[in-house]
């Protein structure tokens, strides 16, 4: 039994897969549009609200030193992926990688994952995206959203947020016409979004007051200790909290701030939609995560000058920073970036989802219904509009507090799964052509593995239970329904009933 959990699939085939007519994808995506779907996703409500309160609460000035450390152990896992996502270039990104490396169960464990990593994700910031767009109309336009539209955070009794729902769905259709409008969009709405980026690096520069650096490392704070499962696991297991402040709460930052820079691997889920992956897939991921690691660091080097970073707001830093030093436009222009930045955060999760959740229908650990491509688009449009109203029914039904924070773990997990799988490709089958090589290896991976691994342990413990709790039901699912309609299975149950022998009484 355990060499049928993990039983491989060869990456020939899961390429042979990827030509069948019906469950094909249209391949229409460059480098550029890759970078831009990278930078469209991680550049979100990390950089416009992280930036505050960890300066505020954890690291002081030193949060960019934070953002830094966040970046290496994002780049390490960059450069896994890279080597995949050019050797494997087939719809899945980690699911499809593990699958190829270590094996059937391993890869569905991922992909479940990832399924719920991206929905509470697109959810989260569609609820986010409302709140913003719903108070832009109040101030600006003066039109007030009826409490009962507004969601659960602001109804007493029913409450569902439309303009969540709306959007979530109206990004569905975007996705089911097809990707190379997707990443028209989102090349207009990145633009926008950089732009308002940079207008706070260089408009933030003019103002910096230098004192405001000292100490750039304040001095080491206790952490408020706590036993509860909202207490970092590695506290409960060794009862040792993290200090705020200090040369540890400048890691302890990252583990916080790296919360900023998910989405890079969803840039891998579009491989078998790149025209030329072998080149543009490395191009697209590393280059979108070293241009939002600068942009990060740049940001929280400027805030942190404009103003003293005890006096941070936690909820919107860089346009109160501009309020608390006369400059009120550009909070306008910042909290408008902001509104925008989020409609690419939501659909390219929402993108990673629907990528995943087909790469496992065609393997046929789901219902080979949902990996049907449209005949005129070629996108999984089945998949997309069913997790599209799903999603969009989550968002609009649940507060944001409900929501919560995007479950990390998942992220992380899939961090150390991807390292481990490069190592293991790498030995099975050195002969696998690769456009992309991971240098030093297992030097890289096996930092990358640590490297997740501590920020992993940095999460709270309710969020290893609700990973627990979700992996369980993973298990369920695949021993009744996705292990025995596998198609890896059923091609080596036929391959071996051709290969026995007759039984014994016809030869006699």
């Amino acid at each position: 039994m355990s060499s049928t959990l993990f039983r491989t699939k060869k990456v020939e085939q899961s390429i042979l897969d990827t030509e069948e007519p019906e469950h094909a994808l249209k391949k229409s995506l460059s480098a550029l549009d890759l970078t831009v779907f990278g930078v469209g996703v991680i550049i979100g409500t990390g950089i416009f609200v992280y930036t505050g309160s960890v300066a505020k609460t954890t690291a002081g000035p030193a949060i960019s030193l934070s953002f830094v450390a966040a970046g290496v152990a994002c780049a390490l896992a960059a450069l896994c992926y890279a080597e995949f996502a050019s050797s494997v270039p087939v719809a899945g990104s980690a699911y499809t990688f593990s699958y190829a490396s270590i094996g059937e169960l391993p890869a569905w464990i991922i992909g479940w994952d990832l399924v719920l990593e991206f929905a509470l994700g697109t959810a989260v910031v569609a609820v986010g995206w409302s709140g913003y767009f719903r108070s832009f109309l109040g101030n600006n336009i003066g039109w007030h959203v009826p409490a009962v539209l507004g969601g659960r955070d602001g109804a007493q009794g029913f409450g569902f947020d439309i303009f969540a729902a709306l959007l979530v769905l109206a990004l569905t259709a975007v996705l089911v016409v097809g990707m190379k409008l997707s990443a028209r969009v989102t090349q207009v709405v990145v633009a926008v979004k950089v732009t308002v980026v940079l207008i706070v690096i260089i408009a933030g520069a003019f103002i910096v007051n230098t004192a405001h650096y000292h100490p750039y490392i304040p001095p080491a704070q206790p952490a408020e200790a706590g036993g509860n499962l909202k207490a970092p696991l590695v506290q409960l297991m060794f009862g040792w909290a993290p200090s705020n402040f200090g040369v540890m709460g400048i890691f302890t930052g990252a583990s916080i701030v790296f919360f900023a820079f998910i989405g890079f691997d969803v840039v891998a889920t579009a491989a078998e939609e790149t025209r030329n992956p072998q080149r543009d897939m490395p191009r697209g991921i590393i280059g979108s995560l070293i241009i939002c690691t600068l942009l990060y660091v740049a940001v929280s080097i400027v805030v942190t000058g404009m103003e003293k970073y005890t006096k941070l707001s936690v909820e919107a830093p860089l346009a109160e920073a501009f309020k608390a030093t006369g400059h009120p436009w550009f909070a306008g222009v910042i909290s408008f970036g902001a509104t925008i930045g989020l409609i690419t955060v939501c659909m390219i999760l929402l993108l990673g989802q629907t990528r995943v959740f087909f790469a496992m229908s065609r393997d046929g650990l789901l219902p080979r219904f949902f990996s049907r491509t449209h005949p005129r688009f070629r996108t999984p449009y089945r998949p997309t509009i069913l997790l599209g109203v799903i999603i969009a029914v989550v968002a609009g039904f649940t507060s944001l507090q409900t929501l919560g924070e995007l479950v990390n773990i998942g992220t992380l997990f899939a961090f150390v799964v991807v390292a481990i799988s490069v190592v293991i490709l790498r030995r099975t089958r050195p002969d696998l052509p690769r456009a992309f090589r991971t240098p030093w290896v297992p030097v890289i991976p096996i930092l990358s593995v640590c490297a997740s691994l501590w920020l992993m342990l940095n999460l709270p413990a309710e969020t290893w239970l609700r990973f627990a709790i979700w992996m369980l039901i993973g298990f369920v699912v695949y021993f009744l329904y996705g292990r025995s309609h596998s198609r890896l299975g059923r091609r080596e149950s036929a391959t071996a009933g051709r290969a026995a022998p007759p039984p014994s009484g016809d030869t006699a």
